[in-house]
């Protein structure tokens, strides 16, 4: 199918240029910037797109492409900083501006232009808003460019080359606050690169049930099931490939939610009929993570024994020659490129860590998707909605929604606590427009009062977001009834905590996760 490759130059919304693409159904990949040119033409892309940065390109050891992109005729588009650097490596030049540009901005086009023909915010005055976020700008056109966009501050808002198959834009089309950017986007995909949209979740499970096939042959495979939405997905998905020859272990690490080991044992052994195999190795993990309090070294932790408890059950199968997991795109991009929002801010459970000794071969079927998309193949998959719209749960489970040293009581508080946030946000109507909402366990304890004895006890934090991928990240403004029922109940209900208090930090800066 036709594709669109996207250069990574480092910028916070890389991520969201692919997501857009792929809603225009067209498939998108991320690429760091530095990625060969022999593996873009193997790559074959009907179109490129280098992203925005923050570095300024006439910094030393700025980010820069091979002059070379451009002898490949293939249609490119540079945001931000990706039209500054096209605008260097043809000559031209760029450079800081005293009145930068951040946010809201109006800029002026040419409605004729190919880019930006069919606007829906096209104003009568030739004007369109746009979300702009840079310090430097273009001074100077290189030859055969001319300008199709400006701003009171950027005379060059938006270039083109003579022929139309190289554009550059000041501002981001990716962002919701430019609010044509997405036709602009399909502009540059359609009317310039000329690219089919071909990318839809039916024939991306036809694709993978035949790969999957071709990949196992008559051999079995073992999968970790979680019961959260991405190795559900990859578990039905499989079966759908392969059957009885897919095995799936259910470890219980002793730090799941309240009654997450019941549903999974009856959704997915008893409801869709798969080869379950449970495990409770509560003790193992427990027992391990006495005195470990630093969130890197839990995780660890976690990961080495998850790993040794599920090579031990795989080894009791016979004819197992493969590892499945749920491995989806973000932790792929965030494994592999070289900085920005691809940053590694945590060690990933599903990316790495895999002991050489178990000498299987990986089968990731979903590592080329985010996670509504995830989401879609489950219901095309007819997965229980339930299972689909759970949010999304950490690999190492309450051990990083606990700050500090993990043991029973801890583990008891904050699942009784973080059964009644959901409930009650459920209760609300709200579970399903919330992307993530949960308790945190804190290590610190305040004094309280409570009938007529003085209290010393934990304290609690509520956090929801909302959120498209993950990737960005905003509080929810939970409806003041509904804060004062969950901090009733929880200090009513649980016993051991006198206080809770709600998280309002977005991300970035913040994490959505505490650890």
């Amino acid at each position: 199918m036709d594709k669109i490759l996207i250069l990574d130059f480092g910028s916070q919304y890389t991520m969201l240029i692919a997501r857009r693409v792929r809603e225009l159904s067209v498939y998108s990949e991320i690429h760091p910037y530095n990625v060969s040119l022999d593996s873009i033409k193997e790559f074959d892309p009907q179109g490129i797109i280098l992203s925005g940065g923050p570095s300024s390109v006439y910094d030393e050891g700025a980010p820069k492409v091979s002059a070379d992109l451009f002898s490949l005729n293939i249609p490119v588009l540079g945001i931000c900083y990706g039209m500054q650097l096209i605008t260097e490596l043809f000559g031209g030049k760029v450079a800081g501006s005293a009145a930068r540009e951040y946010g809201y901005a109006e800029i002026e086009i040419d409605s004729k232009d190919p880019l930006f023909i069919d606007l829906d915010d096209f104003d009568r005055d030739g004007t369109i808003s746009v979300w702009m976020s840079h310090g430097d700008r273009v001074e100077m056109l290189p030859d055969k460019f001319y300008p199709i966009g400006k701003s009171e501050n950027s005379p060059f808002a938006a270039i083109r080359n003579g022929p139309g198959d190289i554009y550059g834009v000041q501002f981001h089309p990716e962002v919701v606050h430019t609010p044509s950017g997405v036709k602009v986007l399909e502009n540059f995909i359609s009317n310039v690169c000329e690219a089919a949209k071909q990318w839809n979740m039916g024939s991306f499970i036809e694709q993978s049930i035949r790969k999957i096939k071709e990949t196992v042959g008559d051999h079995g495979l073992v999968l970790g099931l979680s019961g959260g939405v991405d190795s559900s997905v990859a578990a039905v998905l499989i079966h759908r490939a392969i059957g009885e020859q897919l095995y799936c272990i259910f470890v219980n690490n002793g730090l799941l939610r309240k009654g997450e080991v019941e549903e999974v044992i009856s959704v997915f052994r008893d409801t869709i009929g798969l080869n379950l195999i449970y495990v409770d190795a509560e003790e193992k993990f427990l027992e391990a993570l006495t005195g470990a309090s630093d969130p890197e070294r839990k995780r660890k932790i976690i990961g080495e024994i998850f790993i040794r408890v599920f090579e031990e059950e795989a080894r009791k199968l016979e004819n197992i020659k493969f590892l499945a997991q749920g491995t989806l795109y973000p932790d792929v991009i965030e494994s592999v490129s070289f900085k920005g929002p691809s940053a590694t801010i945590k060690s990933h459970h599903n990316v790495g860590g895999l002991p050489d000794e178990m000498d299987l071969a990986l089968v990731e079927p979903l590592r080329e998707l985010f996670k509504d998309e995830v989401r879609n193949v489950g219901r095309e998959l007819e997965i229980p909605e339930n299972i689909l719209t759970r949010h999304p749960f950490p690999g190492p489970g309450l051990a990083v929604r606990i700050i500090g040293e993990i043991n029973r009581d801890s583990l008891f508080k904050l699942r009784e606590a973080d059964a009644i946030v959901e409930e009650e946000i459920r209760k609300a109507g709200l579970y399903e427009s919330i992307w993530q909402a949960f308790a945190v366990l804190l290590p610190i304890k305040t004094v309280g009062v409570m009938g007529d004895e003085r209290t010393y006890e934990n304290v609690v934090t509520i956090r929801a977001v909302h959120s498209s991928d993950g990737m960005t990240a905003d509080w929810v403004e939970l409806p003041y009834p509904l804060m004062k029922k969950i901090s009733s109940r929880i200090i009513n209900e649980v016993k051991g905590v006198n206080r809770v208090v709600y998280d309002i930090s977005s991300k970035p800066p913040s994490t959505i996760e505490w650890e």
